[in-house]
């Protein structure tokens, strides 16, 4: 088997891949206009949400290239599919918010002991504008995670989410710094330490989905719901054992089928392919299907 084009692509990869580039363009914009706007208007709030977004910029790109791999077909060395590069992408993502939220954390702490010039009034419309196109893309891209049932494309999302989040907190911070006047500078730095620890704590729960599924642990309700569908096929005399597990938005399930014991090899094998068949049409989200035969106990 040999790995097709991008163009050969089915339109959920397609899609995936679509908002997460639609993404990189609205980070990098954002970012850039936070990082000036920080810089020129003295808030560190606003750099350390500029760094925030540049970090969901190097994300996003690292999603986009584990949708890209994910997409590709089993071949003879991968004869489960790329699925699992999803999952990979996802933990990088939630491993570069960990280091972004401990640099952020680090520079605040140094700001708020060092004096400085309050922020420039202005710097709130620049945050306004960001948190308003951060939460539109949170909500286009979570429905098409939701829709696509992607784990990586739902860590893209509420990366968007985050930096809606710490473009809030920055907002608040310099806005308490410029009305409460001398002595209230550090409200901006503190607002900054306030979204270190928000996307410290996004990134671990960001973490958890993806190393589940690198580890192959068990996913909720698709081996049940397997199992029962095996049970209703003719000649299926129970389900002794059902297991599954993911590898990007798709299943694979393994099975042990109890049959009669006087069946033939042949009939047997009839059956297998019967279960099968049901579990992938009731089932689209498995990719396949491996059973094993086993002669039913009575009594």
């Amino acid at each position: 088997m040999t790995s097709e084009a991008p163009k050969d692509l089915d339109h959920a990869s397609r899609r995936m891949m679509r908002v997460t580039l639609v993404g990189l363009a609205v980070n990098f914009t954002l970012a850039l206009a936070k990082l000036l706007a920080g810089i020129f208007g003295h808030s560190y709030a606003l750099v350390a949400d500029a760094v925030e977004s540049f970090s969901d910029l190097l994300g996003s790109f690292v999603i986009w290239g584990g949708l890209r791999m994910a997409a590709k077909p089993p071949d003879d060395d991968h004869p489960y599919g790329h699925g699992k590069a999803e999952a990979l992408a996802a933990l990088v993502v939630a491993g570069l918010l960990v280091v972004a939220a401990v640099g952020i954390a680090s520079k605040s702490i140094h700001e708020i002991i060092t004096p400085h010039h309050a922020p420039a009034w202005w710097t709130l419309i620049v945050l306004v504008v960001v948190v308003v196109a951060k939460e539109t893309m949170f909500r286009v891209t979570a429905r098409v995670a939701r829709q696509e049932k992607s784990q990586a494309v739902h860590t893209d999302a509420w990366h968007h989410r985050a930096d809606a989040i710490t473009s809030l907190a920055a907002f608040v911070g310099i806005s308490i710094a410029l009305w409460g006047g001398p002595g209230w500078e550090p409200a901006d730095d503190w607002a900054a330490l306030l979204a270190s620890a928000l996307i410290l704590w996004n990134a671990v729960a960001l973490a958890r989905p993806p190393l589940a599924e690198l580890l192959d642990q068990r996913p909720a309700a698709v081996p049940e719901q397997a199992a029962r569908i095996a049970r209703d096929v003719l000649g299926v005399l129970d389900v002794e054992q059902a297991h599954a597990r993911k590898a990007g938005t798709r299943f694979w399930v393994d099975m042990h089928v109890e049959v009669d014991p006087a069946m033939s090899v042949a009939e047997a094998h009839v059956i297998s392919g019967k279960v099968k068949a049901a579990i992938r049409s009731a089932m689209p989200e498995v990719a396949g299907v491996l059973i094993h035969i086993e002669p039913h106990r009575r009594g």
